[in-house]
């Protein structure tokens, strides 16, 4: 899988190969400390980016899917109107990636959804197949708000093979179960810093990030890949 592993462990350190792809870095990654700059919270390729228009976003080009249905109605209305004209990022972790993610700024995070679904591959080639897979697939949504008080939202989408999604604040949620109940979250005072690790996937899946219109300045025109520390925007005043 082609595994670049300068920044980890050598491969015979890991006992499995759960243990390979969940791995932790072991040299530090450097970011830009500004606490107005937005960085990317994980490495991946950027399979689709732009403008979110009559609720719907790019799963990739030719393939949209809607914004509502993505987040459930755990979110509210009002919130998800907020994100109309705003922009959207896909990046999809691949099985060489580095799995675990990370706060792209300092945040607090208000609400976490669980919604149960499919498991289909995120590859580019899936995406092209089944439409509105992101709908489709298990997910975790995180509703998350700037220092300013913008909503933005994180969604963790399952794929196939992917043991868990796993957040490091909250072990009960619990994905890839046998419930097939939508549950939710709430947190008073949860605050995470820039660069904190929330969580990892058990195997490569795709993190959707959407956000308010007027929020950020963003910097990540004709980017197709990503790491975790690139920045990718700047939160605006």
């Amino acid at each position: 899988m082609n595994v670049d592993l300068k920044a980890f462990k050598n491969a015979a350190s890991y006992e499995s190969l759960n243990a390979l792809f969940t791995r932790k870095l072991v040299t530090p990654r450097s970011f830009d400390t500004d606490a107005s700059v937005f960085i990317s919270p994980c490495d991946g390729t950027v399979s689709a980016y732009g403008t979110i228009q009559n609720d719907t976003a790019l799963q990739i080009k030719g393939f949209d899917y809607r914004i509502g249905a993505l987040l459930s109605d755990y979110v509210s209305k009002s919130n998800r109107q907020k994100l109309q004209n705003g922009v959207f990022i896909n990046v999809y972790l691949s099985p060489k990636d580095y799995h675990r993610y990370h706060a792209p700024l300092d945040m607090r995070i208000a609400k976490a959804v669980h919604i149960p679904g499919k498991l289909y591959p995120v590859n580019l080639s899936w995406l092209k197949k089944v439409d509105e897979l992101f709908i489709e697939n298990e997910r975790v949504v995180l509703e998350c708000y700037t220092k300013n008080d913008h909503v933005f939202y994180m969604v963790f989408v399952g794929a196939l093979n992917v043991g868990k999604i796993v957040f490091h604040f909250d072990p009960s949620i619990q994905t890839n179960a046998s419930s097939k109940l939508q549950r939710y979250y709430y947190y008073t005072d949860l605050h995470v810093k820039k660069g904190d690790e929330i969580g990892l996937f058990e195997m490569g899946s795709t993190i959707v990030m959407l956000f308010e219109p007027n929020a950020l300045e963003w910097d990540f025109s004709a980017v197709d890949c990503v790491t975790f520390g690139q920045t990718l925007g700047r939160v605006k005043a």
